[in-house]
C-alpha cells in the first residue's frame, strides 16, 4: 500500500472542517473539554464501525449506494439543519454538563457517523482505495479500522481543545459563535445536497 498517498489522504480528510469538527469545537464550548470527549470517543467509535462494514461490504456498498444515497443524503442534511438549529438557540449555560448529557454526546458522536454521507463516502474511498487492493485478512482490516477510528478521535480532540481554549472569549460572544456554528452547519448540509 502507498503509506504516504494514504496518510495525507486520512488526515486531510479528518482535520478538515466538516459536521464532526464543527459540532467538536461547539460542545467544547458548551459543555467544556473534559465532557467533549465522550463525543470524540463516539467519533472514533462510530467511523470504527462505518470503516469496518466497508471492510466487508465495499462491493455490495458501492452497488447498493445510488440506491441508498439520496434518503441517505436527506437523512443526514435533516440531521445537520436539526443541530445547526439546537446550536443557533443554545444559550451555551454551563448547567448542561449533567451526566445524560455527557452520555449522549458518545451516541451523537457515534451515531452521526452513520447518517454523515461524508464519512459514509469517506469510508468507501478509503478501503476501496487503500486497503481491500493490498490486504485480505481480517486481522489487517481491524488494524486499519481502529487505526482510522484513532484519527477520527484525534481530529475531533483537536477542534475540542480549540473550543475549549478560546471558552473565554467565546462566552462574552456566544450568540455570534453559535450563529457561526450554525451557519457552518447548514453550509455542510447545503454542500451534501449540491455535491
Amino acid at each position: 500500500m502507498p503509506i504516504v498517498p494514504f496518510l495525507t489522504f486520512v488526515f486531510i480528510s479528518s482535520f478538515t472542517p466538516g459536521p464532526n469538527n464543527f459540532m467538536a469545537i461547539s460542545f467544547a464550548n458548551r459543555y467544556g473539554f473534559r465532557n467533549t470527549l465522550s463525543f470524540c470517543i463516539g467519533v472514533g467509535a462510530g467511523f470504527f464501525l462505518i470503516a469496518f462494514i466497508c471492510s466487508f461490504f465495499n462491493r455490495a456498498l458501492i452497488e447498493i449506494l445510488p440506491f441508498i444515497e439520496t434518503p441517505l443524503k436527506f437523512l443526514g442534511v435533516f440531521y445537520m439543519l436539526y443541530l445547526a438549529y439546537k446550536t443557533f438557540t443554545s444559550s451555551g449555560s454551563k448547567g448542561e454538563t449533567s451526566t445524560k448529557a455527557h452520555k449522549n454526546l458518545f451516541i451523537i458522536g457515534a451515531f452521526m457517523q452513520f447518517i454523515n454521507p461524508k464519512a459514509i463516502l469517506y469510508g468507501i474511498a478509503v478501503v476501496s482505495t487503500f486497503l481491500l487492493p493490498y490486504y485480505n485478512s481480517v486481522a489487517s482490516y481491524i488494524v486499519f479500522c481502529l487505526f482510522l477510528g484513532i484519527v477520527g478521535i484525534c481530529s475531533s480532540i483537536t477542534w475540542s481543545l480549540f473550543g475549549s481554549v478560546l471558552q473565554n472569549f467565546l462566552v462574552r460572544y456566544q450568540r455570534i459563535f453559535n450563529i457561526v456554528m450554525g451557519l457552518l452547519l447548514i453550509y455542510s448540509a447545503f454542500a451534501i445536497l449540491i455535491g
